[in-house]
């Protein structure tokens, strides 16, 4: 040993460490990088876990999201039905990817075997509404439409009366006088009427469709004026019309008479208008009971001109037939009756053109039964 190795009194010698051995700090800074490896592992396979696909079932079910609902009712109510494996994982998710406040209301086909990537994708495009439903039938009266929304949910009945009765300007067509209410103005139709809707929206969507109706038929305005009538009259009388015919082929017939009539200055003598003006429905008129003497403001066979309203609300076929109406028989006279009677069991529909030719029809195929 040289003397420049050799140590030097009072000075203190390290052993260098074994061969193969790593200091003590080393080996635990490797541990603790692995255990964090091991955690950072668990957790990514915990995530992908939590974000999977909670079953295999291709399947869909069927899931609403209501109006109001926040990201977190949704991943609450699509852990609930077993849509997502984790609510809180969905609902970070849908944070984490800037969507928690784009989740449309609707319905949405989801099934089990769809990713939380893939339910989220489906609920940012949007559902379809949730809808009822709701057939009106030509010449139902309002009371009859106003019934079949309050029995589905839409309202109570004495909202829909009084809506119908004063829809206010919000609600009320364009063409309805002062005074009047929604009679004539619910368009038959089938109507898919959204769940959540109140009774001022599903009353809306009839009056709206039958704007689409005014909107749909061109030259509509200088039509009515070459016959005289207003929008509101021309719904009236294809109420009567819709009220009186059997079918559509006696339609223009109908409106021919009722049309030739009013410029002759007869009175309309319509039943149906009685009836409604009483408040019953035509197979309780009774004739014999004086109801066609019973004064109201329906009535024609005591008012002269139209009644006071629409008496129920017609389709397509009716309205037309105004516009587009039969007035005169193959001989140039002008068609002013008609009667609806039976010959050996069938029934028969009989316009005229005089009087003692209709007398001689009511004899025929009325009072001969």
């Amino acid at each position: 040993m040289s003397d420049e190795t050799a140590p030097r009194v009072g000075q203190t010698v390290v052993a260098p460490p074994p061969p193969g051995r790593r200091p003590r700090r080393g080996r635990w800074l490797v541990g603790v990088l692995v255990a964090l490896a091991v955690l950072a592992l668990g957790a990514w396979r915990g995530l992908v876990y939590l974000l999977s696909a909670p079953g295999t079932s291709a399947a869909p079910v069927e899931f609403e999201v209501r109006p109001g609902w926040g990201g977190k009712r949704v991943a609450a109510e699509l852990e609930s039905a077993g849509l997502v494996r984790s609510a809180r994982a969905f609902e970070y998710y849908l944070r984490f990817k800037g969507l928690d406040t784009r989740v449309g209301e609707g319905l949405y086909d989801l099934a089990p075997a769809m990713s939380v990537a893939e339910v989220a994708e489906a609920l940012v495009a949007g559902g379809r509404p949730r809808v009822v439903p709701i057939v009106v039938p030509e010449g139902w009266r309002a009371q009859d439409v106003v019934g079949r929304l309050a029995a589905n949910g839409f309202g109570d009945l004495a909202e829909l009366e009084a809506l119908v009765a004063d829809p206010g300007p919000e609600l009320a067509p364009p063409y309805l006088p002062a005074g009047h209410g929604l009679e004539g103005y619910l368009f038959p139709a089938v109507y898919e009427v959204p769940v959540h809707s109140t009774a001022e929206e599903a009353l809306d969507q009839m009056v709206e469709r039958f704007m689409a109706e005014v909107r749909g038929r061109d030259g509509l305005l200088e039509r009515l004026g070459e016959l005289g009538l207003t929008v509101h009259q021309w719904v009236t009388l294809a109420s009567m019309v819709q009220a009186e015919a059997a079918d559509a082929s006696e339609m223009p017939i109908i409106a021919g008479v009722f049309l030739n009539r009013l410029e002759l200055g007869m009175l309309l003598q319509s039943d149906p208008t009685v009836a409604y003006g009483l408040g019953k429905p035509m197979p309780e008129l009774s004739a014999l009971a004086g109801d066609l003497q019973v004064d109201t403001p329906w009535n024609t066979y005591t008012r002269p001109g139209l009644p006071h309203g629409p008496i129920g609300n017609p389709g397509a076929e009716a309205l037309d037939a105004v516009l587009d109406p039969q007035r005169y028989a193959e001989d140039g006279a002008l068609y002013l009756y008609f009667l609806h009677g039976t010959d050996g069991g069938e029934l028969v529909f009989r316009p005229n053109t005089n009087l003692p030719a209709h007398n001689r029809d009511v004899d025929r195929f009325l009072r001969a039964r």
